[in-house]
């Protein structure tokens, strides 16, 4: 049993394999530079294969009559379905002996009897870096951001560029904005492609420090991954590519407008050669790269003037049509009336078509609705606009036909397209409607009142308001109120700016603040808040009074102002005494008991009293 299920096995697998469809195929090179191998690959899918010979390709020269042989098989089973395929691939190695495009014959191949023939294919051969030496045979791979790609780039001396004893310039790596147009209409589209050039093999890292800037354009992004895999000959060197960005974009103004690449940041690896004695070897070294921006330059011409009359701002190629569907309804019925715009150009900024609807239609918004994508160097698609529409009233309309206007950049010229218009037979409805006969009606006697007749209480006399008595007493009422808003206002202007008066009046308001204070942790039987308390009352009660900051405020300093604002030397003592008590009270907090807080309070508070009657804000 075991040996029948193998056998079928084995059927049912060679079956698999026969059914597979039998494909040959030529893979060409992707880059080619002058004086370089590249490889031609046959890719035998799905067979087993004879009698293979090598094309000559002119131009070239073979290196390996004899192919290199790949095979690769796989077998899969996916819901119970088994496949299976094979492929064969042949390589020939050539060298390019000189640069331009190249065919590659067709070839052959024998496959169980039968001849296989590849299709024709060609090439591009770049010519090699001017003023450097070609290296023959010398192949190289080239990846984006240390990556390497699934096949190889062949360049013709770039690695040549990796010693790092030779300076980074300017001519080595940046970036270029390249357009497929340098004069435009406005709104025309313009391919626009920023695209970062360089000889080194490895970029490390790569970052955008400022992005790029298209003022004056609008802009349709198209997707794109930034990887180092083709070669492109510039200014007389090869150079490996990467696409950083790519886009349409559409003029809104005339006149010179300038596109900026933006700055980048990054870092490649150069090889320093190493000796070591009789051997040379080498090392990567990172070094880093600001990239400044590039800028290029487009000439807008304006449109031509005058523009036709429905003209919008369309630019491109167009075509216009129309639908009703249905073209025969009912009163309180839907109809749909649709415009379609198709073609390339800036559709996606098209605005809606505005049909002349009878007014007996009631009128939705409409539905828009833009199926675009980006086709070659330009937009291309769709712009549908529903309109949804409603009659109220039964009869026979007209809707017109519909024109759009478009200017053709290719025929330096504007086109007017128009679509058909449509005459709609409307029945009665199951609703209540009105015929066209009683909406005018309707419409004539709300449209002109009658006139009304009899004394409306007019008079022809007229006295100016500059007679009246009360006018000039609202005059005067408001001069009176501007000279007191300037009088108060110039009066707090003068206490703003005296600093110290401001301090003086506000001092006896702050010392019975912190006096009031001071009370309250002497109710509470808190001796040491409280001297706290009334020092900071005694202080800046005197600090602020005698306009005296706090480093100046001494035994000496208070007893001789005081005595020079007229205070006697009673109550200047008992200043200098209840700051003496606070003092020695606060770092001798057990000799204190109640009856001296409450006396020491009592002499603080009538002691301001007194200072308040002196006027200390004048000397004597």
């Amino acid at each position: 049993m075991k040996k029948l299920l193998s056998i079928l096995t084995v059927f049912l697998l060679t079956g698999i394999t026969l059914a597979a469809q039998t494909s040959f195929q030529v893979i060409p090179p992707r880059n080619v530079i002058a004086g370089n191998r590249f490889a031609v690959t046959y890719r035998l899918s799905n067979g087993e294969g004879t009698s293979l010979n090598a094309p000559a390709i002119n131009g070239c020269k073979l290196l390996n009559p004899s192919p290199g042989v790949s095979t690769s098989q796989s077998y899969q089973i996916i819901n119970g379905q088994a496949s299976s395929s094979s492929t064969v691939e042949y390589t020939f190695i050539y060298r390019a002996e000189s640069e331009g495009t190249f065919t590659i014959p067709a070839a052959s191949i024998v496959v169980d009897g039968k001849k296989l023939t590849s299709q024709q294919a060609t090439f591009k051969v770049l010519p090699a870096d001017k003023n450097q030496p070609s290296q023959q045979g010398g192949s190289y791979g080239y990846g984006y951001g240390g990556q390497q790609p699934q096949q190889s780039v062949h360049v013709d001396d770039l690695s040549s560029q990796d010693n790092s004893s030779q300076p980074i310039s300017k001519d080595d790596i940046f970036v270029r904005i390249i357009l497929n147009k340098s004069h435009a209409y406005e709104q025309e589209a313009i391919e626009c492609t920023i695209k970062l050039y360089t000889k080194y093999q490895r970029i490390n890292s790569f970052m955008m420090t400022s992005p790029p800037t298209f003022d004056g354009f609008l802009i349709e992004e198209v997707d794109t991954q930034a990887a180092l895999n083709a070669v492109e000959n510039y200014n007389g060197q090869n150079y490996v590519t990467a696409v950083l960005k790519k886009c349409i974009i559409f003029p809104q103004q005339s006149g010179k407008l300038t596109i900026n690449s933006g700055k980048y940041d990054l870092s490649v690896v150069q090889i320093e050669r190493v000796s070591n004695g009789w051997f040379v070897s080498g090392r990567p070294v990172e070094k880093e790269v600001h990239l400044q921006p590039f800028t290029s330059t487009v000439n807008i011409t304006p449109l031509p003037q005058p523009a036709p009359a429905g003209f919008d701002n369309a630019v491109g190629q167009f075509t216009f049509e129309s639908r009703l569907s249905p073209e025969s309804v009912k009163t309180g019925e839907a109809a749909s009336l649709e415009y379609i715009i198709t073609g390339t150009g800036n559709i996606k900024y098209l605005h809606e078509p505005k049909p002349e609807l009878p007014s007996e239609f009631e009128q939705f918004t409409p539905k828009t609705d833009y199926r675009t994508r980006v086709s070659g160097s330009t937009v291309t698609g769709t712009m549908a606009v529903d309109y949804t529409i409603v009659p109220q009233s039964v009869g026979t309309f007209k809707i017109p036909e519909q024109r759009f206007v478009y200017f053709d950049p290719s025929k330096k010229s504007y086109v007017t397209l128009t679509a058909p218009g449509y005459t709609m037979e409307i029945a009665k409805g199951s609703g209540t409607t009105l015929s066209n006969e009683q909406r005018e009606i309707e419409a004539k006697n709300t449209d002109i009142l009658h006139i009304k007749t009899g004394s409306k209480g007019l008079t022809l006399t007229h006295q100016p308001i500059i007679y009246k008595w009360w006018y000039w007493g609202a005059v005067a009422l408001m001069v009176v109120m501007l000279v007191v808003v300037v009088l108060i206002y110039g009066r707090q202007a003068r206490l703003n700016a005296d600093v110290a008066g401001r301090r003086n009046a506000r001092a006896n308001k702050v010392a019975r603040r912190r006096l009031r204070a001071a009370e309250g942790y002497m109710r509470s039987h808190q001796p040491e808040q409280f001297y706290e308390a009334m020092l900071k009352a005694m202080w800046g009660y005197l600090g602020d009074k005698l306009a005296m900051p706090v480093s100046q405020l001494t035994r000496q300093n208070i007893m001789q102002t005081l005595t020079d604002r007229g205070v006697s030397d009673e109550t200047a003592n008992r200043v200098l005494a209840v700051l003496d008590q606070c003092e020695m009270a606060r770092y001798t907090p057990d000799s204190s008991s109640a009856a001296s807080v409450e006396s020491l309070y009592n002499d603080a508070t009538s002691t301001i009293n007194e200072l308040e009657k002196s006027n200390l804000s004048k000397r004597k």
